[in-house]
């Protein structure tokens, strides 16, 4: 428990006291956003702030982690998962910069990278033993999907990649919301270690949950989100508005790439969305828009994703970003409440 701890403090201590020099080294070699034209007119005045923060936000966690890390495969495996997106996004912001423009990466080039990502998670989950089965809490079932839980796992990591990236739009609220998601991610594999660790007084089944790997891999995975949500809150000491930094694809594409990775590992794939319900409504605002316009011509938001539409709307995006960390905050406490009334079933 005390790694937890330990790590989720150590990551933001490191973030706060190392970013001002970071942004300073961005800042000397002209590594600023290219805002969309197309975008808010607000946004404007934004054009040039010192982007790929997420470089902060995944060396400090990653150094966290190590040093209060078991070195668990599982643990290792999300390491490793969120790594390889922040790489992708880094390409991605790489491109941006060096063409002067808003557009890297296309989204076919990245889907296409994170085939081999999901590969490894879902090899590595298998090697862990952990099942094919999901439970679906709402109606007390499993299914079982087979084969088919390895399309599930890119799924989840394409999905969850793409959903903070898109959140990645105002100071400060993809940071928060991260936040708030490992939050809830370092509950779930604390209470699972602690859970784990109890004796079984009666038969079998009336226990309350066992880990898939012990108590290891579970606090393992504690430490690495509680790492993870260190350095999201330190990362908001410069990026909350006005901000000083933006995390970039580098730094969004990694957050996603690590609640997708934890997601698989915890078993809790069909939480997410609702752990991670801020970003799926910001994704879904998205699709509502596009498909809208090219099968009946009009939009359904003034702009999209959803938190430019309360843009247009006059709010100001305080207001926008701390409505909705609120609304984060209740779905992740949903989340954990149906996760923890039936801990026993999320193996």
């Amino acid at each position: 428990m005390t790694h937890v701890l330990g790590a989720g403090v150590l990551a933001t201590f490191l973030t706060v006291l190392c970013g001002g020099a970071f942004i300073a080294f961005l800042r000397e070699r002209s590594l600023g956003q290219n805002i969309r034209e197309e975008g808010p007119a607000g946004h404007r005045v934004k054009q040039g702030t010192p982007t790929m923060g997420g470089l902060l936000i995944l060396t400090m966690a990653t150094l966290s982690f190590l040093i209060f890390t078991e070195r668990t495969a599982q643990a290792l495996t999300v390491l490793g998962v969120t790594l390889a997106c922040a790489a992708i996004g880094f390409v991605d912001d790489y491109a941006k910069i060096a063409n002067k423009r808003s557009l890297g990466l296309s989204g076919r080039y990245k889907l296409a990278l994170l085939v081999p990502v999901a590969a490894v998670l879902g090899y590595v989950a298998h090697h862990e033993g952990l099942s094919t089965r999901l439970y679906l809490p709402l109606i007390d079932t499993h299914i079982d999907l087979g084969w088919g839980w390895y399309i599930l796992v890119f799924l989840v990591l394409a999905g969850s990649t793409s959903a903070v990236n898109l959140t990645d739009g105002l100071d400060g609220l993809a940071a928060g919301t991260s936040a708030i998601a490992f939050l809830a991610y370092t509950a779930l594999a604390t209470i699972g270690w602690q859970l784990s660790r109890t004796p079984c007084v009666q038969d079998t089944s009336s226990c309350l949950y066992v880990g898939a790997r012990g108590d290891s891999a579970r606090l393992d995975l504690a430490v690495f989100a509680a790492a993870m949500l260190g350095c999201c809150i330190g990362f908001l000491w410069y990026n909350s508005f006005p901000a000083q930094v933006f995390m970039g694809d580098t730094g969004s594409l990694g957050l996603g790439g690590a609640l997708g990775a934890l997601a698989v590992l915890t078993k809790t794939e069909l939480l997410l969305p609702i752990i991670a319900g801020v970003f799926v409504v910001e994704a879904l605002s998205v699709i509502i828009q596009v498909v809208s316009f090219r099968r009946y011509g009009r939009r359904i938001f003034l702009m999209a994703p959803i938190h430019h539409h309360f843009e247009m709307k006059a709010w100001s995006e305080t207001t926008i970003i701390v409505r909705f960390w609120i609304i984060a905050a209740l779905l992740a406490g949903s989340a954990f409440v149906l996760a923890y009334l039936r801990f026993d079933q999320y193996s």
